[in-house]
This record gives structure tokens, C-alpha cells and sequence, in this order.
């Protein structure tokens, strides 16, 4: 067993775990991704449920994930697997184990409560701590503090309006170029501060979420590629699921959600072509079923017990069967 003295399961809570194991029903004998391995809540509890023969393999940019995962997955052996790795690189890990498909893959896209919840970190506006947002420190991607820093005016507004959703991006920009035009900003609780006195009075009163929760937001997606790394993934996986395997995908704000539900929706076309065309030329293949039509959300009891879940979705597709192609 790995040492270490932190408790996966007292660090961080899945989110709608008891609806992700009943959506991907999992099987003996089968083989699972989870591609956001964290703390291995989800995963653990999907080897539980398959039972004998069942395998796993977890993929996380976070090595020290990866440790304390490895500490709740030790009494499964060798049927969980564990790779450093991004999920858009899950190839690498199937290539590697020798799998050629999958029976059952599940993301949990959310922020876990070991990156919230630890200062040095950079991911928190509450908490003092380098300015850094890097899901994978050694991966030699920039940190936030690069961005807010060296980017100009128009890259950290795009940042904020778009990843963020941040109404007002354009002020707070502004006030990021102003301070560190005076002091370069270093920590969490500088560009916090910044934020807020950028807000105006008004807003801040009647806001029921910390002023800088939007920018933090956007300046967290930019560093780690976030929806980049979505896209890829849901371009591929498809691919890889065997007939009737399914995938589960949690999402936690509007931007990723709707990147789920396009790519899912593209996969259970049979056809692309302009409605109005008599005969179908695009030689498209159905590769997906949806199965939530609208997403499914935590219930008031997981909020009440966990309230970083109560914006969490869940949407689910199945791979075809041969009889449907």
C-alpha cells in the first residue's frame, strides 16, 4: 500500500454516485475508464458492483491523485489500473493494458475537494495560496498567475467572458491590467480582492456566489485546457465502447454540459445531411443512444450532505447494438 495520511474518502465525496452506478450497471468481467480518477470514489464503486472479474483502469493529470487513489483501490489488485494521464489520452492507456474496448466509461468533471480544499493549489478564492490552477503541476502548461500576469487585454477578457460566463469581464479586466501594472498579482487572495472591488456595489449585494467565482472559473478552464480536452475525448470514445456499454458523463457549469449534449446528440444521428435532400450522401453511422434526454440531477438529500453537488449534471448515451446499425 502507498503511504499517505490523508483518507480518500473523508477528502472528497463523489457526486451522484448511486446514479452513476445505475446507469453503467456494471457486470463481472467487464472493462471500465474513469477517466477523472480523483479519489476513486466512482471507481471503487464500480468494481464493487461489477464483482469477479470485473477490471479498471483510472486516469488523472493529478499525481497526487493518482497516490490516494491507489490507497482505496489496493484491495481490488491487479483489477485496477492507474495511469498519468489527461483523459483526452486514454488511447495511451488502452494501447498499453492491451484493451480494445470498453463496457462501461465514466467523467466526473468537477473540481475535487483536494484542489478546493488546499491552498498551495492556487484553485481557491477563499484560501491564500500561488496563484496556479494547474491540475497537473509538472505537465508544463503555464500557471493563472501567467495568464493574469503576461496576457493582454483582449485574451484575459475572452477568458473570462467566455470560459467564465463572467458579466462583467471587461471591468474586471481592466482592473487586473491597472493592478499589476502597480504589483505583479502572485496569489489567490490578490486577484480575489481584485475581483471584488471591480464588481459594482449593487451586484455584490445581491449575488449569492463570491464575486471572483466566475473568473476563477474561466482562468481554471484556460490553464488545464478544459474544454479542449472534453472535445477530444467525446470525439474518440465512441470508438471504443462495445455494443450496449455505456457512458456516464458528470458535468458542473453550462459550458461543459452543452459540449456533452452536442456530442452526444451528433452520435445518435444516422445522418447529416441537409433536411431538404432526398437522399442521404454523407455515409454517416449511428454510433450512440441517449438515455437521459434531460440530465439528471443530484437530489435534495446529496445536496443537503454535500453542497458542492448541487450543480452537478448527469447525462448517459449508450454504444448501439449490431442489430441497430
Amino acid at each position: 500500500m502507498e503511504s499517505t495520511d490523508i483518507k480518500p474518502e473523508k477528502v472528497h465525496t463523489s457526486v451522484l454516485l448511486n446514479e452513476v452506478i445505475e446507469w453503467l450497471a456494471p457486470k463481472p468481467g467487464g472493462r471500465y475508464l474513469d477517466g477523472t480518477l480523483g479519489m476513486a470514489g466512482h471507481s471503487s464503486a464500480i468494481l464493487k458492483a461489477a464483482g469477479e472479474g470485473a477490471q479498471l483502469v483510472g486516469l488523472d493529470r493529478d499525481e497526487q491523485a493518482l497516490k490516494l487513489a491507489g490507497v482505496r483501490l489496493e484491495p481490488f489488485g491487479e483489477r485496477a489500473n492507474r495511469f498519468h494521464l489527461a483523459f483526452s489520452k486514454f488511447e495511451t492507456a488502452l494501447n498499453e493494458l492491451g484493451w480494445d474496448t470498453l463496457d462501461g466509461v465514466v467523467l466526473d468533471l468537477g473540481v475535487s475537494s483536494l484542489h478546493l480544499d488546499r491552498a498551495e493549489r492556487g484553485f481557491s478564492f477563499i484560501k491564500e495560496g500561488p496563484l496556479d490552477m494547474r491540475m497537473d503541476p509538472a505537465g508544463g502548461m503555464p500557471p493563472a498567475s501567467s495568464i493574469v500576469n503576461k496576457g493582454s487585454y483582449s485574451d484575459i477578457n475572452r477568458i473570462l467572458k467566455l470560459y467564465g460566463e463572467e458579466p462583467m469581464a471587461s471591468k474586471i479586466t481592466k482592473a487586473i491590467i491597472t493592478a499589476r501594472e502597480e504589483k505583479k498579482i502572485t496569489t489567490t487572495l490578490e486577484l480575489a480582492s481584485i475581483v471584488e472591488k471591480a464588481y459594482p456595489a449593487k451586484r455584490r449585494a445581491l449575488s449569492r456566489t463570491h464575486p471572483a467565482t466566475k473568473t476563477f472559473q474561466g482562468l481554471r478552464i484556460a490553464v488545464n485546457s478544459e474544454l479542449e480536452e472534453l472535445q477530444k475525448f467525446l470525439q474518440r470514445i465512441p470508438d471504443y465502447l462495445s455494443p450496449g456499454a455505456r457512458i456516464a458523463i458528470i458535468s458542473f457549469h453550462s459550458l461543459e454540459d452543452r459540449i456533452v449534449k452536442r456530442a452526444f446528440k451528433a452520435g445518435s444521428l444516422s445522418c447529416d445531411c441537409p433536411p431538404m435532400q432526398p437522399v442521404c450522401t454523407c455515409g454517416k453511422i449511428k454510433k450512440l443512444n441517449i438515455l437521459t434526454k434531460k440530465p439528471i440531477l443530484p437530489t435534495e438529500e446529496e445536496m443537503g450532505v454535500n453542497s458542492r453537488s448541487r450543480s452537478a449534471k448527469l447525462r448517459v448515451a449508450e454504444r448501439v447494438t449490431e442489430q441497430e446499425k
